[in-house]
């Protein structure tokens, strides 16, 4: 006669339950030693799950790896510019980089450039309100267009100045011509007399 010995599989099925809320993680993170099945299948509470796991009979498994060397890399290529064409990009130009972030930083960029110009005392405060006014209006794209602008700015205020004063001297030495023409004309009055 043919005798077959049938093993009948031990259920570890609470066990697994247990050690993996004791060791808080996850049912297929838990290793139950196949050679110690069936003292393990006695134990039917966390305290002697617990000492299970001090005996080294059941373990946690470890994290299995989950590597992010392949994204570095290509994130070190596209700040390189590569994988960046037309066929990789979802999104709109304004969702990809918005308008609004692109103006903040340029308006950022000016009113320092400005606030520092006039504590330089490089500009008063009129001119600086001027150009500030001028920015916002979305008058100058760059730090360059702003810094020929101040340029011109204050060559024609010094030129107009220039010309105010020349004015001023120009009244006062036909003033003096005419009162020394006076002075001569009185003097020659009185002689006749």
């Amino acid at each position: 006669p043919h005798f077959h010995l049938t093993y009948k599989m031990v259920s570890l099925k609470l066990q697994k339950r247990l050690a993996a809320s004791i060791l808080k993680c996850g049912k297929r993170k838990v290793w139950i030693d196949p050679n110690e099945s069936g003292e393990i299948s006695l134990a039917n509470s966390r305290q002697n799950v617990r000492k299970l796991i001090k005996d080294g009979q059941i373990i946690k498994k470890p994290q299995t790896v989950h590597s992010r060397a392949r994204v570095t890399l290509r994130n070190e290529a596209k700040r390189k510019g590569r994988h960046t064409g037309h066929g990789k990009r979802r999104g709109t130009a304004n969702a990809r980089l918005p308008f609004k972030v692109i103006w903040m930083r340029r308006m950022r960029v000016l009113r320092r450039m400005l606030k520092k110009y006039r504590e330089a005392k490089k500009i008063d405060n009129h001119i600086y309100h001027e150009l500030y006014m001028l920015a916002k209006g979305n008058q100058f794209k760059n730090k360059r267009v702003l810094m020929e602008t101040i340029h011109k700015m204050k060559a024609e205020r010094n030129r107009v100045k220039a010309l105010e004063d020349q004015k001023v001297a120009r009244m006062a030495r036909s003033q003096a011509k005419k009162t020394r023409k006076d002075d001569k004309a009185k003097a020659a009055d009185v002689e006749s007399k």
